[in-house]
């Protein structure tokens, strides 16, 4: 309930104080989708520290650069991942460490039952030593004997580090201040309202938290907008799992689905879909990928309720545009600005494209843009304009109406089921593998996920082998990082000064 978020929290906010963190110490969390977060969540922030969204399915590289970019001083993270903890939080700033389980917050009974079966069951908890930890219901009790100390937060204080890849392979952290958090969560709101006001009155809304919250589209869109409006929502903890998904929604009444491309069509193909009642849903939005058309026609045939696309970025906490709610087609487009919020196109000669229809780079202006990358002023300068606009990489055009299509990618960027990969992060893995030259990284449209990470390989030992690299990669990527498609080549196409000719790769 919302009274025991309140509770939880304000326990934890204290017990994390008696720590001797100082006002804005980074504390990262690293769970999938478990009642825990949004305690942790609003324990963090009561307390005046920092959040730091950490991917579970990291591994320890990935880990160990994100705890030491952030400076993380305590993380928050699941069991079964503690073992990725232990190996990757060396040179860290890392002192405290809480152990959440499964069952935490099941009640006794089903809480030990969960967690007998996640641990020696299904051994989903590899062993490991972090000595000095302390387990999230130990903290919580600690908690009553401390007292909370409530800092005077301001808007422009620092509310999330959201992490992001770079155009160097380098993950950094979007700023996103408390106002920045709470101005998309009243965009949200307001651009829902002609839906969900259609919820009958005396129903509290719900809505299906099936993204990650660690993801910045399900951190505002599903649990912020959700304690905004009172709602109940429905922890997803592993979507991939569509038949206990659709177990799980049969069971509910709901009316608001924020999701991915791959989601909804993994759902309206299943077997077990219609084992859901599905004419209660007033809103299912799409984004973190482009939707499909093939995939809206069939969610609105099978729902009633269309999917409305919107776009949004790490760096704008997400949301810019969206597609009306009352929408009842599919446009292929991104939609139009949420309010507040100003985009333009700007060419290739840094000036305003005034012409309809031509495209440009698209730019954002308003209050849910990020304040810059944690500690890289010079990446902040490159995509803030003098006045102001956030420059996002994505080429778009606009037609009369204002509604924008995202027509390319400026960057190399490829966009694996809603996920963010930059060919250079797993370029640069793969060229420490033993045997390799070198290596190029492309996207490739994939039917389920979107778009596929395509990898070109020259190798440097003749015996090298595909399931060779494709191990390598399993111990260094998560796993949307992970090569769908590996080639060998005997050499790459690149520039007159040796830069990689990606764009030819694309279109061999």
């Amino acid at each position: 309930t919302f009274a025991q978020v309140d509770a939880q929290s304000k326990l934890f906010a204290a017990y994390l104080q008696s720590l001797g963190l100082q006002r804005g110490d980074r504390v990262a969390l690293m769970m999938p989708n478990i009642p825990q977060y949004p305690v942790a969540v609003a324990g963090v922030l009561r307390a005046g520290y920092v959040l730091v969204n950490v991917n579970p399915l990291y591994t320890a590289r990935e880990l160990e650069h994100q705890l030491k970019d952030s400076g993380a001083k305590a993380i928050v993270i699941i069991e079964n991942f503690a073992k990725t903890l232990q190996d990757g939080m060396h040179g860290s700033a890392v002192q405290h460490i809480v152990l959440c389980a499964m069952g935490d917050e099941l009640g006794l009974l089903k809480g030990m039952l969960v967690n007998y079966v996640v641990r020696s069951v299904k051994k989903l908890v590899p062993p490991f030593s972090l000595p000095g930890a302390v387990r999230f219901k130990d903290a919580l009790a600690k908690g009553r004997g401390a007292t909370l100390n409530a800092p005077v937060l301001k808007a422009d204080d620092m509310a999330l580090l959201q992490y992001t890849g770079g155009t160097t392979g380098v993950s950094k952290g979007a700023v996103l201040l408390h106002r920045n958090i709470i101005a998309n969560v009243l965009q949200s709101e307001a651009w829902n309202e002609p839906a969900m006001k259609k919820v009958p009155a005396g129903e509290q809304p719900t809505s299906i938290c099936a993204l990650p919250l660690y993801h910045i589209f399900a951190f505002t869109v599903n649990m912020m907008l959700a304690m905004r409006t009172g709602g109940k929502t429905v922890l997803i903890p592993n979507p991939r799992d569509l038949k206990a998904t659709l177990k799980e929604l049969s069971k509910h009444r709901f009316h608001s689905l924020p999701a991915v491309n791959t989601l909804f069509n993994g759902l309206a193909n299943h077997p077990d879909f219609n084992t859901v009642d599905w004419s209660h849903l007033k809103v299912s939005v799409g984004g973190g990928m482009a939707v499909q058309s093939a995939v809206a026609e069939l969610w609105l045939k099978k729902t009633g309720c269309p999917i409305c696309e919107g776009y949004g970025l790490s760096e704008t906490s997400p949301s810019v545009t969206c597609n009306p709610v009352t929408t009842t087609a599919y446009s292929g487009t991104i939609g139009v600005p949420l309010p507040s919020t100003y985009v333009k196109l700007i060419g290739g000669d840094g000036q305003d494209v005034t012409e309809l229809g031509q495209p440009g780079e698209v730019a954002v202006l308003g209050p849910q843009v990020m304040a810059g990358y944690w500690q890289r002023p010079d990446e902040t300068a490159k995509v803030m304009t003098a006045d102001g606009y956030f420059l996002t990489g994505d080429i778009g055009t606009m037609d009369e109406r204002g509604y924008v299509k995202i027509v390319d990618r400026k960057k190399d960027m490829v966009i694996v089921s809603g996920f963010n990969v930059y060919p250079n992060e797993v370029e640069d893995v793969v060229s420490n593998c033993p045997g390799v030259l070198e290596c190029a990284v492309v996207g490739v449209p994939d039917e389920k996920s979107g778009e596929a990470i395509k990898l070109i390989v020259v190798k440097k030992d003749p015996a090298l082998t595909e399931q060779a690299v494709r191990d390598y990669c399993h111990a260094n990527l998560t796993g949307y990082k992970r090569p769908r498609h590996i080639v060998f080549r005997t050499e790459l196409p690149k520039t007159p000064v040796g830069k990689i000719l990606r764009r030819e790769l694309r279109d061999a």
